[in-house]
């Protein structure tokens, strides 16, 4: 037989897109169109249906960028369409090859009900399933006018101040039609037997049957009386949908999704519109698919929904209800995890879960994560004492170098905690369940010959309207098709339930979860970066001295609903297109000033709290929110000064010229050398006597690379930018501007570029780190800025902060997995050691990081530690980081793990003075010889019940006894997860008469308790 493929399957795809496709909408009649163009800002529904419309037509321009134009379209059924089913068309201008990223519209009833969304692939309204014809129609249409960002270039778009005027769209279609059920059920028939026909072998019979079946169809169909002649096409067909799947077909367990960034091209406003639109469409689309099964994630666009549109809201609460629309999660947002805290990680758990626990009584028990840019590996942990069990992600499959070994499998974290976690094979969570995804599913899944199974979310996502009834009817053709997987939508839960027990052994993944790709986003967007890592350590001081104050001070009120309320708004900052710094200019306009109102708020809670325990007398009151002691001030305690000295007596600091040029710095601890060009040749360990600095480099040099990556440039940062670099080393001036005693300080001024930077190296009494204060004008393009310390340490890894306790990386490239690290993640310190010696960089706002190693001449190894200070891309903020920064780091040349995190702390929490004489016992005390025991939150509980909690984690990595000390007193202690319940199978704790509990945890275990007081109130 002729090979005749090539003839047969170009007739259908011309058959399909000019004939059946447009046959399905038919005898279009106009609908009359008017147009209100809201002022500003979207308006509320009620201000849109009552505005005065001016006359309108399809061909009209409309829409400058982000703004809203509302339309009301009405018309009347024809007579003779009684008895059939009736649609409205309504096409804003889409671009059908953007499902999503474009205008968007919310059609309303002329009472303010919300129907469902208009997107490019769901551009439909059902009038009558059965018309008796003559009937009224009006509606109305919330239309918004997103610009197409998506084309990776420079834009003055992403922002509503920069965009201008002109109108991007231009209105299409807006008809009433008849909707010819049959030709559209042919078109899926089509649809789905041409996706598969595409997938099988030309050597599978299967797929000569499939094409013999389709080509009798077309034979079958009138051109000219498609109506008519669809049912005897679809006959045709019959034979080749029945055949059933093989009995050894891969299961795909379909679940509806919608992945929507809570902000990315886009505002947080028109993300709590583009959820509506989308909640509509879902919740409409269930009314007549009863199996349809949709799981959305992250509490706060739930929250939206209930604030801004209730009455969608009250349609999702009944599909809840229903069992078909899923909240899934258990977090307040998508977030990042790299870069977010330790605490505020454990919040995205406790927030979201409880809302859903509080909204719909649902103990989520999936992480739901598919699009976060690589994943911690302090994260098992957290999402067991969430009291979640599963874990799903997709983003791991964007890897440039390796691809994941595993499809499913155990992931385990830092502390030993497994969860049973799953990749979608299908490599993408905007599935449209086509024929060549489900077959790459299938074909991509790794665990052949042990599992059978794996999940699809499908649905377009971020504006696209979620899952389509095309999308459901490839579902159910899919369900059981010889030579496709089979298809069954059900809830994630289900598919979790099923895969853990068949694969019980799955294998395991120890450490995290690193994304080959998107690095630049450690680094870009400086000033968000800033107001997160500030937020967060404000926020521990504000529960801490408030609760200490609640305890201590009789009146004082615990700001419960205000520290939820702006807890929940730098969650929402931590999503991960914001904190990582790859949203359009608005987001982050809008972010900085959300976190210089949240700054403003919790020093008013710190201030007041502080000022009630401080007493009346005169005096300065000196307190210290870090979990180590400092200057003769305990942990979580304050103390006044002038006072009695209880910090050890420190040698006052020298400073003086340097044979050569520029100074050298003593404490005692540490002397350094400052050469002529403001760069540290030296920095001596004097306990030891040993040389921090690699011989003839120089440490805090600041270098500059060319950063134009491939693609994704707020995202990436590729490899070869390392190719090119300038070291900046000329200084504009040098000068020692505090001369010893307390302090010792050297300024050094740089110009490069367009831009110039003036640091100040530090150095104190008593301390042990030299501190760096760069205040920089930055307005370079395209660039990254470093600053370099070459260490004379022989590290074959490095040791970086991360939730709750640090990480392990090669500094070698002996593997693709190692040489892929090239960039990497770390909080608040990052450590590199050799046996009996080491080293720590601490910051106080960056998290970009690059270690590397090489052997010098002497035989002896540099290992250079690289902080990552800025970024300047242009896509999709054109502005990206440009103007002024301050930005400080710190050296620690002797530093164990246990002293780099104390540092880092330090750096982040400073002491803050108030009026006052009176000293402030902490709350709790941790008594222990070497520190591994750390105190990450001390508040009130939240059931308001007056209790004390306490979360606390073992530091170094090791195994660590102590005791904590309560400075009231208690009469029970409880084990809790983060929501804080009981822990079940915890061990038992008890405060002795003396009050300590006595602790022992393993290596970086979170333990989170609850103590009770004698006299609670709230």
């Amino acid at each position: 037989m002729h090979d005749d493929r090539s003839l047969v399957e170009n007739r259908l795809h011309r058959v399909l897109s000019e004939r059946l496709r447009p046959a399905i909408h038919r005898d279009p009649v106009p609908l009359a169109v008017e147009r209100w163009d809201a002022p500003g800002e979207p308006v509320p529904v009620a201000e849109g249906l009552a505005a005065r419309y001016r006359p309108a037509a399809a061909g009209d321009t409309w829409g400058p960028a982000w703004g809203t134009t509302w339309f009301r379209v009405t018309g009347r059924v024809p007579g003779a369409w009684a008895g059939r089913v009736v649609e409205a068309v309504l096409d804003l201008g889409f671009d059908r090859r953007l499902p999503g990223f474009q205008c968007e519209g919310l059609v309303h009833r002329p009472d303010g009900r919300a129907v469902k969304g208009l997107h490019p692939a769901n551009d439909w309204v059902r009038v009558a399933d059965a018309a008796a014809g003559g009937e009224e129609v009006e509606l109305y249409v919330e239309a918004a006018a997103n610009p197409i960002l998506t084309e990776q270039r420079p834009s003055d778009r992403g922002d509503r101040l920069t965009s201008g005027d002109e109108p991007l769209y231009r209105l299409a279609r807006m008809d009433l039609a008849v909707f010819e059920t049959t030709v559209w059920e042919l078109v899926q028939d089509l649809e789905v037997l041409s996706g598969l026909m595409g997938q099988l072998s030309v050597d599978d019979a299967r797929r000569w049957t499939v094409l013999r079946a389709v080509e009798g169809a077309l034979d079958a169909l009138d051109l000219d009386d498609v109506t008519g002649t669809a049912p005897a096409a679809a006959r045709c067909l019959a034979g080749v949908l029945a055949s059933p799947a093989h009995a050894s077909a891969h299961r795909l367990s379909a679940v509806g999704h919608a992945h929507i960034d809570s902000a990315w091209l886009w505002p947080l406003r028109e993300t709590v519109r583009k959820v509506a639109r989308t909640a509509a469409n879902v919740t409409a689309l269930m009314d007549g698919h009863p199996d349809f099964v949709f799981a959305m994630s992250q509490a706060q666009q739930f929250a939206w929904l209930k604030e801004h549109r209730p009455e969608v809201y009250a349609r999702v609460r009944e599909k809840v209800a229903a069992g078909t629309f899923v909240p899934v999660g258990g977090m307040w947002v998508e977030s990042d995890t790299n870069m977010v805290g330790g605490e505020a990680m454990a919040r995205q758990f406790v927030y979201g879960k409880r809302f859903f626990l509080e909204e719909f009584g649902i103990e989520t028990r999936e992480v739901w994560l598919p699009d976060s840019f690589g994943y911690s590996a302090a994260l098992p942990q957290l999402v067991r004492l969430s009291g979640s069990e599963w874990f799903l992600t997709q983003k791991i499959s964007w890897n440039q170098t390796n691809a994941f070994p595993h499809h499913t499998f155990w992931w385990e974290g830092i502390d030993g905690t497994r969860v049973f976690t799953h990749f979608p094979p299908v490599d993408t969570y905007n599935s449209d369940l086509g024929g060549a995804q489900v077959a790459h599913a299938a074909r991509n899944y790794r665990e052949k010959g042990r599992g059978t199974r794996s999940l699809v979310p499908f649905g377009w996502g971020d504006g696209g309207g979620g899952p389509t009834r095309e999308m459901l009817a490839r579902a159910g053709r899919l369900r059981d098709l010889e030579g496709s997987p089979r298809v069954e939508i059900e809830r994630p839960a289900a598919f979790f339930g099923k895969a853990r027990a068949e694969y019980p052994d799955a294998p395991v993944w120890v450490g995290e979860l690193y994304l080959e790709l998107h690095r630049g986003t450690y680094t870009s967007q400086a000033r968000t970066k800033q107001g997160n890592r500030r937020s967060e350590s404000l926020l521990r001081e504000a529960e801490l001295w408030a609760a200490t104050a609640a305890v201590r001070s009789p009146g004082y009120g615990y700001p419960y609903e205000d520290l939820e309320r702006l807890w929940k708004t730098v969650l929402l900052h931590q999503f991960h297109d914001i904190l990582p710094g790859s949203s359009i200019a608005w987001v982050h306009r809008e972010a900085g000033a959300a976190y210089a109102r949240v700054r403003a708020e919790l020093l008013e809670i710190v201030d007041g709290a502080q000022r009630a325990l401080a007493g009346t007398g005169p005096g300065t009151v000196v307190f210290n929110a870090a979990p180590h002691a400092r200057g003769g001030i305990p942990a979580g305690g304050a103390r006044p000064r002038p006072g009695p000295v209880t910090a050890p007596v420190t040698a006052p600091v020298t400073a003086g010229a340097r044979d050569g040029g520029g100074f050298t710095l003593d404490n005692g601890l540490l002397r350094v050398g400052i050469d002529g060009r403001g760069l540290v040749v030296s920095a001596v360990d004097l306990a030891v006597g040993r040389e921090a600095i690699a011989p003839g480099r120089a440490g805090n040099l600041l270098q500059l690379h060319p950063d134009l990556p491939n693609r994704w440039d707020a995202w990436d940062l590729d490899a070869f930018y390392r190719h090119d670099v300038t070291d900046l080393v000329d200084a504009r001036a040098l000068a020692l501007t505090e001369d010893g005693g307390e302090a010792a300080t050297v300024e050094v001024v740089r110009s490069f570029g367009a831009s110039r930077v003036t640091q100040r190296l530090t150095l104190r009494a008593g301390a042990r780190v030299l501190e760096v204060d760069s205040a920089i004008d930055w307005h370079e393009r395209e660039k990254i800025l470093k600053a370099a310390f070459p260490l004379d340490v022989k590290a074959d890894r490095s040791a970086a902060e991360t939730q709750f306790g640090h990480i392990f990386r090669a500094t070698h490239t002996n593997t693709s997995w190692d040489a892929a690290k090239f960039e990497i993640c770390a909080h608040r310190w990052l450590h590199v050691e050799e046996p009996g010696w080491g080293a720590a960089v601490v910051n106080d706002s960056t998290y970009g990081h690059d270690v590397t190693r090489e052997i010098r001449a002497d035989g002896g190894q540099t290992t250079t530690v690289r902080l990552s200070l800025l970024r300047a891309p242009r896509y999709p903020d054109p502005e990206t980081d440009q103007g002024a920064h301050r930005l400080r780091y710190a050296l620690a040349p002797g530093a164990t793990i246990g002293d780099a995190v104390r540092e880092g702390h330090w750096i982040n929490l400073p002491e803050r003075a108030v009026p006052g004489d009176a000293a402030v016992e902490p709350l709790v005390t941790v008594e222990e010889d070497d520190g591994r025991l750390v105190v990450a939150a001390v508040k009130l509980a939240d059931d308001r019940g007056g209790d004390v909690v306490v979360r606390l984690y073992e530091s170094s990595g090791g195994r660590a006894r102590g005791r904590l000390r309560t400075g009231f007193a208690t009469v029970s202690v409880t084990a809790t997860d983060l929501l804080e319940r009981p822990l079940a199978d915890a061990p038992a704790y008890r405060a002795g008469a003396d009050g300590r509990v006595e602790l022992a945890l393993r290596p970086h275990q979170i333990l989170t308790l609850r103590l009770a007081r004698a006299v609670a109130r709230p």
